[in-house]
């Protein structure tokens, strides 16, 4: 497993940007790492690469920097969203908490990427699962950059007003639901070629955690809209209408769900 502990090792040194800023390790840094173990492994397995796990490396890597580049910009340009930053960061969390949190979120970026590195580990074949992965995995890329252009472009008319256009007609938290497609691509790219229980327990533990990261994130988001829009008719209409993570499934709000913290 010493590949295995390479790509940790990557994940830890890139994701150690958290200790700049406490956010980063869940923002910048999880961008950043998930395209650096994309890169790793292709370096890796050089060898033995397959026409698949060599599209799904490259989408970890486009992935990975699209997400991490564009939350470093955003911040880098956007004066409120800075301050948004540095009123949700937790900079005063003791430095052994931060220690446990960087090893943590470095183990649950490999455990995302499991389902693809031991599809690479272990001889998988271009076949049907692996084609299924693809293309969930592109479609959640896709609907994340057409969320954030939609985003934008909705608070260029208008900065103060909560946005329910484009996908946002769907579904409130677009942007989780394509993680959600991208992890679940993953995943299931794994499925076929899983050989022991601790690959089985790596590759669950980290579709778990993204699911449950996914949902902490929805809810802290709903909170804030919540703070901004509360007030308007028009957003208590939208919110009881619309999924806030899957379109179609019927769940409207998660805030009340403690429990969802991360």
């Amino acid at each position: 497993m010493n590949e295995l502990l390479i790509i940790f090792i990557v994940s830890m040194i890139i994701s150690a940007i958290g200790f700049i800023m406490y956010v980063y390790f869940f923002s910048v840094g999880y961008g950043f790492s998930i395209a650096g173990i994309g890169v790793t492994m292709l370096i890796l397995f050089r060898n033995q690469l397959k026409l698949c796990t060599v599209i799904m490396c490259v989408l970890f890597i486009i992935y990975g920097l699209r997400l991490g580049g564009y939350l470093l910009v955003r911040e880098l340009k956007s004066t409120a969203y800075k301050s948004l930053l540095k009123n949700e960061s937790k900079d005063h969390v003791p430095f052994g908490v931060k220690v446990c949190i960087w090893i943590a979120c470095a183990v649950l970026y490999v455990c995302e990427c499991a389902p693809v590195f031991f599809r690479m580990k272990n001889g998988g074949e271009n076949d049907a699962l692996a084609i299924i992965g693809i293309v969930l995995m592109a479609a959640g890329i896709v609907l994340e950059i057409v969320a954030d252009y939609q985003k934008s472009a909705a608070k260029k008319i208008d900065s103060h007003m909560f946005v329910s256009t484009g996908v946002y007609k769907w579904v409130r938290c677009p942007n989780y639901f394509g993680e959600l497609l991208l992890w679940t691509g993953a995943f299931v790219s794994g499925l076929n070629v899983l050989e022991t229980p601790f690959q089985w327990v790596l590759v669950v533990l980290g579709y778990i955690g993204i699911i449950y990261v996914m949902f902490s994130g929805a809810r802290r988001l709903e909170l804030r809209q919540d703070k901004n829009y509360g007030e308007m008719e028009a957003y208590q209409e939208y919110v009881k209408t619309t999924p806030i993570i899957v379109p179609f499934l019927p769940i409207y709000s998660v805030k009340k769900h403690k429990w969802l913290v991360a």
